[in-house]
């Protein structure tokens, strides 16, 4: 008995050194994968950076300014006056319909408990 007992103990710990051999090579493989997340994700904001430096540039305003006035003929474009805008009561507003809205509750104080009823 003794014998079987001392060969099952060597066995678990075998089996238990198994295990944690598997679970540090699994750990580690996690470990690379974050590091490659964490550098893609660098390799992201570092190009998404580059994007918002080209939009700034390409967005200058003497820049679609210049390219306004090339493409002038072609996108009919004018600049802004004030006389462009309408006033707000120039602004047609949909009427709404007189009488009763389908499905409304009616409201009113005539059912309201009094206060001696309280």
């Amino acid at each position: 008995m003794r014998g079987f007992l001392f060969v099952f103990s060597i066995l678990g710990v075998m089996g238990l050194a198994f295990w944690a051999y598997q679970e540090n090579y699994r750990t580690q493989q996690s470990l690379g994968e974050v590091r490659q997340l964490h550098s893609n994700i660098g390799a992201a904001h570092q190009r998404l950076n580059v994007l918002k430096a080209e939009w700034a540039y390409l967005n200058r305003p003497d820049r679609l300014r210049d390219l306004a006035e090339l493409n002038f003929d072609r996108l009919g474009l004018l600049p802004l006056m004030p006389d462009a805008f309408g006033r707000i009561d120039q602004v047609e507003y949909p009427v709404l319909p007189l009488g009763p809205i389908l499905g409304s509750i009616e409201v009113s104080s005539d059912n309201a408990p009094q206060e001696e009823d309280l």
